[in-house]
């Protein structure tokens, strides 16, 4: 308590704010915090929490918002001020008050007043109104129109160009009229025809004469030896593929709760910048809270 005391922003806010209780001219704050006002004793009123340690599951955080107003708006005009900690999408909650005022109607409308801006004029503004004129330079406008004619004429060249040289279509198949589907599978003049008195071998000469029982096991032995010598070898290379890609080391366990820890990266500038280590998984929280975050630490060793 002694340091959050003496912090600098607590001092300033400190000066900023007044009890309600104290007597008028008794405190150099000029403002009120209107949630202190119709809740004096609420713990846990938080409104800020992290979100790095999810410090929000235990409701473990810090009141930064706050809606003030001075001595005599809050006891004539304030009804309630309340927090909204249930409200999720940021690291802070909304906070609000209620006030009971009735409208005034005015004679006049202040010169801050919306209705005098432009976009509120009471016509709706043209595109126009948003595009300046710009005056052109003659020697700008002279270079744009060559540089304009120059493309023109290079477009024209390349098209040309690729008239010329596009490939024209063969004598063979330039005849008009769609073609047939049977005239991409019929056979090129230039494929070898068949000789109708080439004398095939007879099939006495390509079988080859039984073998002998020894000559089979034998043949059969073989392969077995062989298959079984490339199993081990695959064995082998798979033990040590294994031993050399094992994968991450398991995560050791905080001595707080037995569970799982988590890798963090120093972030801070130093001597230890970029170096992992581990801590507990779990969200932070007070210390007297046993289901919150322990204070378990293990540097991670380098790779």
């Amino acid at each position: 308590m002694e340091c959050f005391e003496e912090d600098p922003g607590r001092k300033w806010m400190d000066g900023l704010v007044s009890n309600l209780g104290c007597q008028a001219g008794s405190h150099v704050g000029h403002f009120i915090d209107s949630y202190r006002c119709f809740q004096p004793k609420q713990e846990g009123a938080f409104t800020c929490w992290s979100v790095v340690t999810g410090a929000r599951h235990l409701n473990y955080g810090s009141r930064l918002d706050y809606v003030l107003g001075d001595r005599t708006l809050v006891i004539d005009t304030f009804q309630a001020s309340f927090l909204l900690p249930e409200v999720m999408g940021s690291d802070h909650c909304p906070v609000g008050a209620v006030l009971s005022v009735s409208s005034v109607p005015a004679k006049q409308c202040p010169p801050l007043c919306t209705r005098f801006l432009p976009e509120f004029a009471g016509t709706q503004l043209k595109i126009l109104h948003f595009l300046v004129h710009h005056k052109q330079d003659p020697m700008f406008k002279q270079s744009a129109l060559q540089l304009s004619n120059q493309t023109q004429v290079q477009m024209r060249q390349n098209k040309a160009h690729m008239r010329s040289t596009r490939p024209r279509p063969s004598q063979a198949g330039s005849s008009k009229g769609q073609k047939k589907l049977m005239s991409y599978f019929q056979l090129p003049s230039s494929h070898p025809q068949v000789s109708p008195n080439l004398e095939l071998p007879s099939l006495d000469a390509l079988v080859t004469p039984k073998t002998t029982e020894d000559k089979v096991m034998a043949k059969v032995v073989e392969v077995q030896t062989k298959a079984s010598k490339a199993e081990d070898e695959k064995d082998l290379r798979t033990s040590f593929w294994k031993s050399v890609l094992g994968g991450p080391l398991p995560m050791p366990l905080c001595r707080g709760h037995g569970e799982p820890c988590v890798m963090r990266t120093v972030k801070k500038p130093g001597p230890n910048l970029g170096r992992h280590f581990y801590m507990c998984a779990r969200p932070r929280g007070p210390p007297t809270d046993p289901s919150s975050r322990c204070n378990f630490f293990l540097w991670s060793r380098p790779s």
